[in-house]
């Protein structure tokens, strides 16, 4: 039996001598200069944040820029859009955001605005949906069959509530009544959405669709969110307390989180809803009060200990400040996750953006009108909001983002949709994404200014 030499068989273990792949045949080394790259970058483009606008919108813009170098003669980096390893990376950075964001909600207030925020999704998808399919469809492109209509229509229903959140998270308003009537509205809006598209789908495919489809489909959908939020939390307390007996420091608890995060995100993907839908729902039901059973922050510990001789009234007002960072605890476990994951989201979702679709002065006419419409459709939404900023609502509606690019995509497969509609709806997600947070950022200052005074 021929020996491997000690220098080669160390070399072999070490895994020196072989280049590791992923499962694209890409080498892994490769992934590791793309994800720095990425990265680096996308903490770069946080310096709009010095002109007043939104991290988000950096990341977005040096995304596109990253994807659209070929235009000028460079295309070392067109394998980033097709790489499967960094777009699951970047699915579980929306997901992971998604999550974080309903961490830091409050189920209790979102209850309060339930009822608006339902009125607010129902006319943020059937006012956009009417325009597309039976306005601005029919004028601006007549030689369109209906079906393409019918599918334009269903992407103008969209709303991606991963830029609007990232937008008031980092304006630390999450939890203000506008911010709870947009997340509550755009869950809402995903599960419509999903509606129409299963309906639309079924009509491009068979010619038509019947009621008790239609009927199963809504079913599975709110019966997904009433059972992940009233299961959630019978689960989540008891699979807490047990995980905390096995054991009880910050390792296991952050177990815990992502236990809730990747499975509801499972679980939603089983009944055909978004991911990110299954996610928001297990940050909503996940409280510090679950996590009673774990070990508190030592540094906490430390410092309520040092507060005794101190004396009582300020010693009161730092204990209020220790327990609301308390509160956080559970935020702050995710943040470093965060960090390296949805910035990814972002930046690979503007690659995907192609600046050639604006090359042709037709579609770009078309799209801006489109755009119009998308926009208006959106705001008028924000109008049923209640004694809220009801612009605030209805900008909150307006970004497109990946979710008009599925529905888009589907219709691309089916045949329906031709490559100048595709193009059109592109643009229509370009601006709607581009043109949302730096509005939303405007707002929200004006909002602070006027509670300032």
């Amino acid at each position: 039996m021929r020996r491997l030499s000690p220098t080669l068989s160390f070399a072999a273990l070490a895994g020196l001598s072989l280049p590791v792949l992923a499962a694209d045949g890409v080498p892994t080394s490769q992934h590791f200069l793309w994800l720095l790259l990425l990265l680096l970058l996308a903490r770069l483009s946080s310096l709009v944040e010095r002109l007043g606008q939104p991290a988000v919108l950096g990341e977005l813009a040096i995304g596109i820029l990253l994807g659209n170098l070929a235009l000028l003669g460079w295309g070392g980096l067109e394998a980033l859009k097709h790489d499967a390893v960094l777009h699951f990376l970047a699915e579980l950075g929306v997901v992971v955001l998604l999550f974080q964001i309903g961490l830091e909600s409050d189920l209790g207030a979102m209850r309060q605005v339930g009822l608006r925020a339902f009125l607010v999704a129902v006319v943020g998808v059937v006012l956009p949906f009417l325009l597309g399919t039976w306005l601005v469809g029919p004028l601006l492109m007549p030689q369109a069959s209906f079906l393409a209509h019918l599918f334009l229509g269903a992407a103008l229903t969209a709303t991606s509530v991963g830029i609007t959140g990232r937008v008031f998270q980092d304006a630390g308003r999450l939890q203000s009544a506008e911010a709870r009537i947009v997340l509550g509205a755009a869950v809402i809006d995903d599960v419509l959405g999903l509606i129409i598209l299963a309906v639309v789908s079924a009509i491009a495919q068979t010619g038509g669709v019947g009621l008790a489809d239609i009927v199963l489909i809504s079913a599975k959908a709110l019966g997904f969110l009433l059972g992940a939020v009233v299961l959630g939390q019978w689960l989540a307390p008891r699979v807490s307390a047990l995980l905390a007996q096995v054991h009880p420091g910050p390792a296991m608890q952050f177990t815990v989180l992502l236990t809730f995060c990747l499975g509801f995100a499972y679980l939603a993907a089983l009944v055909g809803l978004a991911p990110i839908v299954g996610a928001f729902a297990a940050g909503l039901i996940l409280e510090p009060a679950c996590m009673k059973g774990f070990a508190p922050d030592p540094m906490h510990v430390t410092l309520r200990n040092a507060l005794e001789p101190v004396e009582p009234t300020a010693r009161q007002g730092l204990q209020a400040l220790l327990e609301g960072e308390n509160r956080h605890r559970l935020q702050r476990l995710m943040e470093p996750v965060g960090y390296l994951l949805v910035p990814l989201f972002f930046v690979l979702t503007g690659m995907q953006v192609g600046l050639a679709a604006f090359a042709d002065l037709h579609t770009v006419l078309i799209a801006l009108a489109v755009t119009v419409a998308a926009v208006l459709g959106k705001i008028a939404a924000g109008l049923v909001a209640g004694p809220v900023d009801r612009w605030l609502v209805g900008w909150g509606m307006v970004p497109r983002g990946e979710v008009g690019l599925i529905f888009a995509a589907i219709g691309r497969q089916l045949g329906v949709v031709s490559a100048e509609l595709y193009s059109v709806i592109v643009v229509v997600i370009v601006l709607t994404t581009l043109v949302t947070p730096p509005v939303l950022a405007l707002l929200l200052r004006r909002r602070a200014a006027i509670s300032a005074e």
